[in-house]
């Protein structure tokens, strides 16, 4: 059997098409969706990511501003930075890269940016009404996820879908998106964590795993059962045991789940290019709502 590559650079390439007419209307309308990011320090894999999410928004005729500050900033400094951003009328949205340094209380940081503005989605007027049902901004990488399943018609209702991972930015988010009753989700979803027992049990049972533990391969193919969905949320970089050279793999063991998993979504080229798409799509929302829509 061949395993069906989820290729998330082929769907973020459509949703790119999609937006266009979305993007024009602000233009014409002499509204250019503008996003600001605050990175912090010298994390080489943050100042990667933030420099792909510049790029893309400068290809598409949109404003990105990165907010470089020292990783000694005080948490105060970086509260009124957020401040000051969310009372310029001019920037539709607000990210904050991360993870923060230590001295740096995240929860503190996100809660200051208005929810109108939390284009990541992590804000909690943001993560509740994604707990209802009825949400505003979703987390990039979980709404990303739910668009690749979406375009390969990877139909939820009725599945059951394990979820390896219970953080706040894709385990829990991507858990109440696949129970949720719309079209492509309505599934069985269990969380497993840390805590969980007996985990390979509730892999060999999914029909559908989703796996953000940042554990270098750790899925291989004894603990699925023939044609389970993967979903890659993981992005490590390892050593190549045969040239000594760094390289990234996800939380799955793409090489051994090859030929028994019915698809599986690639590292890289998986579910990373959809959580830039998502960003983007996020910033024109608020950029439209911005219109008529003022907190």
């Amino acid at each position: 059997m061949k395993t069906k590559i989820l290729s998330g650079k082929e769907v973020s390439a459509s949703v790119y098409d999609d937006i266009k007419s979305r993007i024009n209307l602000l233009l014409k309308r002499d509204i250019t969706p503008r996003l600001a990011v605050i990175l912090i320090g010298d994390n080489p894999a943050s100042e990667v990511y933030v420099n792909s999410k510049s790029k893309k928004f400068s290809e598409l005729g949109l404003l990105s501003e990165t907010i470089k500050l020292s990783k000694d900033v005080s948490e105060s400094d970086v509260i009124s930075k957020i401040e000051a951003l969310n009372s310029n009328d001019e920037i539709h949205g607000i990210l904050v890269q991360l993870p923060l340094p230590n001295h740096i209380n995240s929860d503190n940081v996100i809660k200051t940016i208005k929810p109108h503005k939390d284009v990541d989605g992590f804000h909690p007027f943001n993560l509740g009404t994604l707990l209802t049902g009825k949400p505003e901004f979703v987390p990039c990488t979980p709404k990303g996820i739910m668009r690749i399943l979406e375009y390969y018609q990877i139909d939820l209702s009725g599945l059951h879908v394990v979820v390896i991972g219970r953080s706040n930015i894709v385990g829990r988010p991507i858990s109440v998106l696949t129970s949720l009753k719309n079209k492509y989700s309505n599934a069985t979803t269990t969380l497993c964590h840390s805590g969980s027992k007996n985990m390979v049990q509730y892999l060999l049972d999914a029909d559908v795993v989703i796996l953000a533990l940042g554990s270098p391969e750790f899925l291989k193919k004894d603990h699925i059962k023939k044609d389970a969905i993967i979903i890659d949320v993981g992005i490590n970089r390892i050593i190549d045991p045969l040239n000594g050279k760094k390289k990234l793999v996800g939380d799955a063991d793409q090489k051994s789940l090859m030929g028994k998993a019915g698809a599986i979504s690639p590292v890289p080229g998986g579910v990373g290019p959809m959580t830039i798409a998502m960003l983007v799509e996020n910033t024109i929302e608020a950029a439209e709502k911005s219109v008529d829509f003022s907190l």
